[in-house]
């Protein structure tokens, strides 16, 4: 037997070497196909292994504080730590600190909003004319925030420049602030002007001085809360001398106590209040989670056991100071634009204090210039006094402010409306005892979207308390160590909140810059914790207010990072996973796994503001948890599917190869049926030039395999080529087991030398071409069949693909992970697909081809009597279209199935593409039938006619 298969596979040798070039084909598609879904598996897993690093793997919150929306999405909200006031005590977090393999457990305790001066300079030497004798330059101001968006004009500022020297008042050790006389730098005593202060005056040229009224700020009754910056007003005096320079003006003579130095440039400050967000930390924890101490660039790091710093001024009065770490990076998006006016007419000197705006804003100006000045640059300029008692950096805490959550409305799109709230009541930044030296942000009168209140309150017993901070060190939140680029927002305890525009209009509005924080406690955006204390220091800080719920639960969160886990791994989620059991059943609390998550963008709409800022649509990154387990749980379903259609696909191909050149051996077969060949043995005779055709082409796969890969940028192993020589038999056999078995059943000689095509029975006549075309179809179902599932299969493939990018980019993931992950699945994966499309279409043509054979004596009659070449190609076109899109669509249906399978949804965009890809599905099947439509040219009509 085995030297007659031999001798017919010689004898035959061009069916022979098509026979095994189609396994050949099927067996090295098969070997790298799958090849390049295990590499796009180990790359997919690979980056969500890298891209999963964080500074911590558990976040645990205060009970209830999860909101519904929270739960339903399975999402942190950006900006979390915002709103979150205590709520953790100290025995829980000891609960916590000592759970076997909990390596860090670092809380937080947010305090609340500390208002802080931060200087705004113009340079006005340019505006000043210096023909001039004496001139005035106003300054007329807008407060500018949220990209330009939100703007508020200011009451002026004056600077008065004169030739004329200036005289001040000299500070003395023993002054008696009851004296109704100053002493000046002229060594004369000048009567005190109530009204005025202590002010310079300015020397006539007859010798005599005139006061000048210097009101440093606006005149206003109440406490400094009723106004808020932009309301406040001042007027300064500066000397230009006959060197072309200037006097660095009365403060700074003030303050050193001697004659004011010259200077080239005229640069006038003023302050502005911005509020900065304060919590406590534990600081060993803190430099364990995300080295804080090596982010400190000047002064030192917060001592835990460090305290708050008591002291008194005057009787009954209490001071204390919160030693903090103070950032150098304010995250604030604000800014003050000057416009300046030279009022050459005027003459301040001797104007009551009362007439002196008036005055002043009745004059006739020319524009001199203009100027803006961020608080960034602010408060670099503040950090660059140095760490000093009197330098940098300080700021209040008679009144701290608490901002509570946002609230939203769920639209039906999914968008998230966020609710707006009333300006703030005044009094909210008034601790009742006028302590608070600083007027109230100008932002404070804009509409918000956070509840802000007060956390400490006056003492009852009346006692003054006078609260501020201090810095001791200044940190750079960008040189902590945390989480990575695709999941550090916002779980990041230190990142800035960024919101986009999230369409053309909001796009525009914001200069195509994102919507950053503001400094309006009751904004939407929230700038993170950039003045950090001690833990230590919470219960002295709130010891004036019993009525604080902080007292006995001043944790707001505790972020826990387990031991021994680094990338993401199904250990490592599994060590995470139980060490939050534990948490939760020894403490109660909300907690969330954050090991594995990453920012998902959620799309809301925030409204206008009072100022000016339009209505915006924004996208916000929210952190998805546990991205990292659905990316993997859906590579892992994408892979196995797939690995199943490229296998079944190709084994089809194979069927429909090996039923093709059965086929062409039917008269050989019958001859031996006829010299009395029993069945079995001709079956035996199939099956064994099969299995020889199978193992040449899977001995050829082997070694082509691993360089066919190379070349197409998919790692083929060694291993993996070895599979082609199994994988090479086992289609084979499988492939040629039924025709062998139809050859072996045909007993009849007769029959199998001239098989009928269809059964008797009464026939149909079709009217038209397609009719003809479909009757012709369905008169080999088993072939119509084969063909249409193979291409049925590839187009459920690339369905299939489409829906896993889908799934990586937004259906369930919808993250910055799932975005990168997507760009290395899409590759490979789609070089599976379509190349299985390709087979499909293949076996198309095959099926057509064989029809083409079987019907050649039929095709060559209808030429006969009268059909042109182009009505039969049309006939076979049809028979092709009709495969195609019995294929196509069946196989998008059964491509939906498994999208619906792996995304655990049916969106409207998978049926749009599982739409064209069959569209495509049936082109390329209309192309493949293009080449059997090519042989009914080759057909000998002459000879088919006279042989029958």
């Amino acid at each position: 037997m085995l030297g007659f298969i031999w001798r017919q596979l010689r004898g035959r040798a061009g069916r022979s070497v098509a026979l095994v070039i189609g396994v050949l084909v099927a067996t090295t598609g098969f070997v790298v196909l799958t090849g390049a879904t295990t590499t796009s598996r180990l790359e997919v897993t690979g980056a969500v292994e890298r891209n999963t690093r964080a500074a911590y793997d558990i976040l645990v919150r205060p009970k209830g504080t999860r909101t519904t929306l929270e739960v339903e999405r399975g999402l942190v909200r950006s900006n979390y730590l915002s709103g979150l006031f205590g709520g953790i005590t100290k025995a829980q977090y000891e609960q916590i600190s000592q759970i076997p393999d909990v390596d860090v457990a670092a809380p937080i305790s947010m305090l609340g909003y500390s208002t802080s001066p931060v200087p705004i300079r113009f340079d006005l030497t340019d505006a000043v004319d210096r023909t001039l004798e004496r001139q005035v330059i106003r300054i007329d101001r807008t407060f500018v925030a949220e990209r330009g968006l939100s703007t508020a004009p200011g009451r002026p500022r004056y600077v008065y420049v004169t030739k004329h020297p200036l005289i001040y008042p000299v500070a003395q050790p023993d002054f008696d602030p009851n004296s109704a006389v100053r002493e000046y730098s002229d060594g004369r005593t000048y009567q005190y002007d109530e009204d005025c202060g202590d002010v310079p005056r300015e020397v006539l040229p007859d010798g005599s001085s005139i006061p000048i009224c210097e009101p440093q700020s606006a005149v206003h009754t109440g406490s400094w809360s009723a106004s808020t910056e932009r309301e406040l007003w001042s007027f300064e005096t500066v000397r230009l001398r006959p060197d072309g320079r200037f006097d660095d003006g009365y403060d700074r003579f003030h303050r050193n106590g001697g004659l004011p130095t010259a200077t080239d440039r005229l640069v006038t400050t003023h302050q502005v209040t911005v509020p900065l967000l304060l919590a406590a930390v534990d600081p060993d924890a803190e430099q364990r989670l995300v080295g804080l101490g090596d982010s400190v660039t000047e002064g030192r790091m917060i001592r835990g056991d460090e305290t708050v710093a008591e002291g008194s001024f005057g009787r009954g009065s209490i001071t204390r100071t919160v030693p903090v770490l103070s950032t150098s990076r304010p995250y604030l998006d604000g800014a003050v634009r000057g416009t300046f006016t030279r009022l050459p007419g005027v003459r301040p000197a001797g104007v009551p204090v009362e007439a002196l705006e008036r005055t002043v804003n009745q004059a006739v100006g020319v524009r001199a210039g203009s100027g803006e000045y961020t608080l960034t640059n602010g408060y670099r300029d503040r950090l660059a006094e140095g760490i000093s008692d009197t330098g940098c950096c300080f700021g209040q805490l008679s009144t701290i402010m608490q901002a509570g959550a946002p609230e939203y409305e769920r639209l039906p799109d999914g968008t998230l409306r966020v609710r707006a709230t009333p300006p703030l009541d005044p009094e909210v930044y008034s601790d009742g005892s006028d302590l608070n030296p600083l007027p109230r942000p100008w932002l404070a009168d804009d509409t918000g979207t956070r509840p802000v209140h007060p956390l400490l309150r006056p003492r009852a017993d009346g006692a003054l308390v006078s609260r501020d901070w201090r810095a001791v060190g200044i940190f750079d939140p960008e040189k902590l160590t945390g989480f990575d680029e695709l999941t550090r927002v916002p779980l990041e305890t230190y990142e800035p909140p960024r919101a986009d525009g999230a369409d053309d209009r909001s796009r525009r509005a914001l200069g195509d810059r994102p919507l950053e924080p503001s400094g309006n406690p009751a904004g939407y955006l929230s700038a993170p914790p950039l003045l950090l204390t001690t833990l230590a220091a919470v219960p002295d800080l709130l010891q004036d207010d019993p009525t604080s719920t902080q007292r006995t639960a001043p944790i707001s969160a505790i972020r826990v990072r387990v031991t021994d886990v680094a990338g993401y791994t199904e250990r490592s989620a599994e060590r995470v996973r139980l060490i939050a059991e534990r948490i939760v059943a020894s403490t109660g609390l909300d907690v969330d796994l954050t090991f594995g998550s990453s920012p998902a963008p959620q799309t809301v709409e925030l409204p206008g503001g009072a100022f000016g800022r339009p209505d915006l649509r924004l996208t916000e990154q929210w952190s998805a948890l546990g991205v990292a387990t659905v990316i993997i749980q859906a590579v892992d379903r994408k892979s196995v599917a797939l690995f199943l259609l490229v296998l079944v696909v190709c084994a089809l191909f194979l069927a429909n190869a090996v039923s093709a050149a059965v086929r062409d051996r039917r008269t050989e077969l019958a001859v031996l049926s006829c010299l009395g060949w029993p069945a079995r043995r001709i079956g035996a005779l199939i099956l064994g030039e099969v299995t020889a055709l199978g193992l040449a082409a899977g001995l050829l796969a082997l070694a082509a395999a691993v360089p066919l890969g190379a070349v197409l940028g998919v790692e083929v192993t060694w291993w993996q080529a070895a599979l082609a020589v199994p994988v090479g038999l086992v289609l084979s056999v499988a492939a040629g087991a039924v025709p062998a078995l139809r050859a072996a059943a045909r007993a009849h000689p007769a029959g199998a030398l001239r098989p009928q095509v269809t059964s008797a029975h009464r026939g149909h006549r079709p009217g038209t071409l397609i009719g003809l075309a479909l009757v012709n179809v369905s008169r080999t179902p088993g072939r119509t069949l084969l063909g249409a599932g193979a291409l049925a299969i590839g187009v459920a493939a690339l369905t299939l693909v489409n829906a896993t990018a889908y799934t990586f980019r937004g259906a369930v993931v919808g993250s910055l992970l799932g975005d990168s992950v997507s760009l290395s699945v899409r590759g490979a994966d789609t070089v599976a697909a379509v190349a299985t499309v390709l087979l499909g279409a293949a076996a198309v043509a095959d099926v057509l081809y064989l029809n083409i054979r079987d019907r050649a004596v039929e095709l060559a009659t209808l030429r006969a009597i009268g059909w042109t070449d182009a009505a039969l190609g049309r006939l076979i076109g049809y028979e092709g279209l009709l495969l195609g899109v019995l294929g196509a669509v069946c196989g998008a249906a059964l491509g939906l199935g498994g999208a619906a399978w792996l995304v655990g949804d049916l969106p409207a965009a998978l049926v749009l593409v599982a739409s064209v890809t069959a569209l495509v599905g049936v082109v390329v099947t209309c192309v493949a039938a293009l080449v059997p439509g090519a042989l009914l040219r080759r057909l000998p009509t002459a000879q088919l006619l006279a042989e029958e």
